[in-house]
């Protein structure tokens, strides 16, 4: 089973227990995930070093109550400090506040999620709408395009929300990376 799959490469990865763990204690509600998980199971099944390619790891969760970003900019500073030791940023995203900057960075606006799940599924491709988290020793994966394109290494476009030149962009990026990927174009 792909979850089994997925939960032993999370397992088996020291840098992504670190900051599960560290994230189990400091969030009610949340997940690593997108290019950090996706990119672990990559390198695994390449074949290549832990952490090769990755740039960050995403911590995502949802308060609706912080909308002026202090919380969220104060537990990405303390995370940011507790992981120093990490070669990769750790990024901390409040999903209930992206709509307040979205259409800035990607030029369109969008309306406020309602949930940290409702944010992982518009996320840019199939393989990377994908988030973790451990709660008391049990790991809870959400993937709501499943894990079939993720361990298949196949990049499929999510076109929920994401312009199609960000995701040929990513997927142009990853390709480089991951030569092994088949990327599905737009």
């Amino acid at each position: 089973m792909l979850d089994d799959k997925l939960q032993h490469i999370v397992t088996s990865t020291s840098f992504l227990q670190e900051v599960l763990a560290e994230a189990e204690q400091e969030f009610d509600h949340y997940y690593i995930g997108a290019g950090c998980i996706t990119q672990t199971v990559w390198n695994v099944l390449s074949g290549f070093e832990e952490g090769y390619g990755i740039k960050d790891i995403d911590v995502v969760y949802y308060d609706a109550h912080d909308l002026n970003g202090e919380g969220e900019r104060s537990l990405e500073k303390k995370l940011r400090q507790r992981f120093s030791h990490i070669p990769f940023s750790i990024d901390v995203t409040n999903e209930a506040r992206v709509h307040l900057w979205y259409e800035e960075k990607f030029g369109k606006p969008i309306r406020p999620y309602q949930s940290v799940e409702e944010a992982i599924g518009t996320w840019p491709s199939t393989a990377s709408a994908l988030g973790i988290k451990k709660t008391d020793d049990y790991y809870r994966i959400y993937a709501p395009f499943g894990l079939e394109d993720l361990f298949n290494m196949i990049v499929r476009p999510n076109k929920k929300m994401i312009p199609k030149e960000v995701y040929e962009q990513k997927a142009l990026q990853w390709r480089r990376r991951w030569p092994d990927l088949t990327v599905i174009p737009w």
